[in-house]
């Protein structure tokens, strides 16, 4: 698995697509860091400067979101993209070390990452999304 820190200056705008909720299992049951947090992941809406195309990404992180509501332009602190393969699946993981809703005159704009160890040390069973439409586990255990 090859973990990638994401380059934040080079998107545009970063909206909530989806408010955030707890990671679950296929179970129901929250799924915890390594620390035992729980997990929250949140839908985003990230569109880069010259493109005009918009994707929604889902972005685990080990705080809850607080305040962050659908539609709403946030700032993502340490974002990391995970390369993960499993069973003969493959796709593209994203995990953060916060999501916050932008200042009152922000304009969405991401935080640059970090050499945060804790984001480094992500597991790779992350929730997924790729180009391909892959998702993880999701609220209601959808694959």
């Amino acid at each position: 698995m090859q973990q990638k820190p994401i380059d934040l200056a080079r998107l545009g705008t970063v909206r909530c697509a989806i408010a955030p909720e707890p990671r679950t299992t296929p179970d129901g049951e929250v799924r915890r860091d390594r620390e035992g947090n729980p997990q929250w992941t949140t839908g985003l809406m990230v569109r880069q400067v010259e493109a005009r195309r918009a994707d929604v990404i889902h972005v685990v992180t080990s705080t809850e979101p607080l305040g962050v509501l659908e539609g709403e332009a946030v700032t993502v602190t340490d974002l990391w993209a995970n390369d993960w393969a499993v069973d003969g699946r493959s796709g593209v993981s994203f995990r953060a070390a916060a999501i916050a809703p932008a200042s009152a005159g922000g304009s969405g704009q991401a935080a640059a990452p970090s050499s945060s160890s804790s984001v480094a040390s992500a597991s790779s069973s992350s929730t997924a999304s790729s180009s391909s439409g892959s998702a993880g586990a999701r609220k209601g255990g959808e694959s």
